[in-house]
């Protein structure tokens, strides 16, 4: 028992020294003034000793422990400040409090969540010249994109009622809300890395960018853009390939919430769509070369009016597919997934994921009803490259949307 015990507290104060190394290199190799390699990594294992002190002494022990941090810290500034430096800051203070709170909490707490803190104070360190340019390409309406999500996540999905209502039982307004915040998560993550990295990105970059967003908002710009600068049209075809493959894994994704019992039954047929996109998608972007250039701008994706419309359209679908399951048949379901992958794929894949979840339609049905609206998807994404873009763009997309559809219904039809 002694040696267990032993073992563990070795253990616990070897992880707090490495942990308090990782900082304070980073600290040693950007900003010396208060702490670096050496300190960072004793105040860590300070923490972690005081409290051990703690469980056997008194809890007070941790607190005289912080206040002598805070010390010598207060004295390091004083000697910087006597010694007649200008440069002021708190970051390299505050890292070092964070890290004794850090070595404290390994003995009560797992080491994973230790190391994740540790790590993520390192990243947040090192990154500080990315961060303040990235802050500088921030507009006024970046910050109100940044807000309305914190709104639709924090304020408005708490306050949701978490029980169904109306006719089939298929209105959740909380899980309604909780798969806006999904949608909206991933198209705000894109749309951040979009603002920081539009100017640089290149073909691929602003393709994949694109599909995160959202890969019809990414059509439609495309398309513009080439009936603007006919010259383009080629580089905005490969574009717009390269943002329908990245359809794929955001629907993977949804897959995995909302049927998770039934999730590799239902995406090996999106994977194997994921494959032939990428492979398309690969063959196209040999056409053109990397180049730094400006993406069109992309409309802020967590706008309130957004997720409600989302929102309305998840609730509509579900009620129509419950219906038609009831009413008609499962045969029906078939048109019910081309008109919806008209107006959005999210909204039809979550949907059909979830019946599938309860049982209300079988698994092959519910992958087959994904893929349909794929097609239909491809369809209309294709008729806004024709009537937005022109013949010429329209002509160096036809094959890759072609080869999609005919591989989704090769799917739809052999198995």
């Amino acid at each position: 028992m002694l040696e267990t015990e032993l073992y563990t507290i070795f253990q616990t104060l070897g992880i707090s020294l490495l942990l308090g190394l990782l900082v304070g290199m980073q600290r040693e190799l950007h900003d010396t003034r208060i702490a670096g390699f050496r300190t960072f990594a004793i105040v860590t294992l300070f923490g972690t000793v005081c409290a051990y002190l703690a469980q056997e002494l008194s809890p007070l022990v941790l607190g005289f422990g912080f206040l002598g941090v805070i010390a010598i810290i207060v004295v390091g500034n004083m000697m910087k400040m006597r010694s007649g430096s200008s440069e002021f800051g708190m970051t390299t203070e505050i890292s070092l409090l964070l890290m004794y709170g850090v070595g404290a909490y390994l003995t009560m707490g797992p080491w994973i969540i230790a190391a994740a803190i540790a790590g993520s104070t390192a990243i947040l360190l090192q990154i500080k010249p990315q961060l303040k340019g990235a802050l500088a390409r921030m507009e006024d309406k970046d910050i109100k994109a940044i807000m309305q999500f914190v709104l639709i996540t924090f304020i408005i999905l708490p306050i949701l009622p978490n029980q169904t209502f109306g006719p089939f039982e298929v209105f959740n307004p909380q899980r309604t809300w909780l798969l806006v915040v999904l949608i909206t998560g991933i198209s705000l993550g894109g749309y951040m890395t979009y603002k920081f990295m539009g100017d640089r990105a290149g073909t691929a970059l602003g393709g994949i960018l694109g599909g995160i967003i959202s890969s019809t908002a990414t059509t439609v710009s495309y398309s513009k853009l080439t009936s603007k600068v006919p010259t383009s049209g080629l580089y905005a075809s490969v574009v717009i390939i390269i943002a329908s493959a990245m359809v794929y894994p955001r629907l993977a994704i949804e897959i995995a919430v909302m049927a998770p019992d039934y999730f590799y039954q239902m995406v090996w047929p999106v994977s194997i769509m994921f494959v032939v996109s990428v492979i398309v998608a690969l063959y196209a972007y040999r056409k053109v070369k990397e180049h730094a250039h400006t993406m069109p701008q992309q409309r802020n994706p967590s706008e309130l009016s957004t997720a409600l419309t989302f929102g309305a359209i998840y609730v509509a679908i579900l009620f129509i597919i419950s219906a038609t399951t009831e009413y008609v048949g499962p045969e029906a379901l078939y048109l019910v997934a081309g008109i919806s992958g008209l107006a959005d794929m999210d909204a039809i894949t979550l949907s059909v994921s979830q019946k599938v979840q309860n049982g209300t339609i079988p698994v092959t049905l519910g992958w087959k009803l994904i893929l349909t609206a794929i097609i239909s998807n491809t369809i209309f994404k294709y008729g806004i490259i024709r009537f937005v873009g022109g013949k010429e763009i329209a002509a160096k997309v036809t094959p890759a949307f072609s080869v999609v559809a005919v591989v989704a219904l090769a799917l739809i039809l052999l198995f």
